[in-house]
């Protein structure tokens, strides 16, 4: 059964690093069962904000909450998959002896190992030395890890970066169906194209949300005939507001 509730809720959340704001009073819900693209710029915010939902960045004021508790609180542990943007592996273990590792440490099952191996593509280097896999498979390694146990809430910071086309459109496919078993996804990405693929979309620039929308609707509210055009007008928009500020 599909989880609609809310899986994620942010009031007001801001973020400083010393005296700079880096999110700017952010408001935002995520429905569970659902692909969400977090999609801007290098530098708009998008790591900060994934942060905060995993309970890993500090905030300077207002709230975030994951299946309604606090972010970051342990009954969540297990319930969260995280993938940053580099790699977190051991170098001197293999593909298969990290992901074992890993779901040792979140209590998954032996066949966990197997199954993300297939769903990720990393068959053919299974048992070859992290410290010897390309960019692009040391990051389908990283994804394996947040893929380990049954989290309800993915939260992947642009996951198929390096990634070749073939990979990459089997990757968003695995994420449409974890999505239709009731997982939630919260998919970061600077490339417009990947937009299509989400059931809603969240435009951040400069900390803010600028944008909170369907693909569809996004391109019906711009005029525009595709995301890459719809994003550039919502910018040039913004801009135009003098709102905008620093975010990182």
């Amino acid at each position: 059964m599909i989880d609609t509730r809310d899986a994620v809720v942010a009031h007001a959340l801001v973020v400083r690093r010393g005296r700079t704001e880096i999110l700017h009073s952010v408001d935002l819900r995520v429905a569970g069962g659902q692909v969400v693209g977090l999609l801007g710029p290098s530098g708009a915010g998008k790591t900060t904000l994934m942060r905060a939902i995993i309970g890993a960045q500090h905030i300077g004021s207002g709230t975030v909450e994951v299946f309604g508790r606090p972010a970051g609180h342990r009954v969540l542990r297990r319930q969260l998959g995280y993938m940053a943007q580099s790699a977190a592996i051991y170098d001197d273990l293999t593909v298969e002896q990290n992901l074992d590792y890993f779901r040792r440490v979140l209590g998954a099952p032996a066949s966990d190992v197997d199954r993300v191996v297939a769903e990720v593509g990393l068959d053919p280097v299974r048992r070859n030395l992290a410290s010897r896999l390309s960019g692009g498979q040391r990051s389908r390694v990283s994804l394996g890890v947040a893929l380990l146990g049954a989290p309800r809430l993915l939260v992947l910071d642009e996951p198929t970066v390096g990634l070749d086309p073939v990979l990459r459109e089997e990757l968003w496919g695995l994420f449409a169906r974890l999505a239709a078993s009731g997982t939630t996804l919260l998919v970061s990405s600077h490339v417009m194209d990947e937009a299509r693929r989400c059931d809603r979309l969240l435009l951040v620039r400069e900390g803010r949300i600028i944008a909170d929308d369907t693909p569809a609707g996004l391109l019906a509210s711009t005029g525009a005939s595709d995301h890459d055009e719809a994003f550039l007008r919502l910018v040039r928009r913004d801009a135009a507001s003098g709102t905008g500020g620093e975010a990182a």
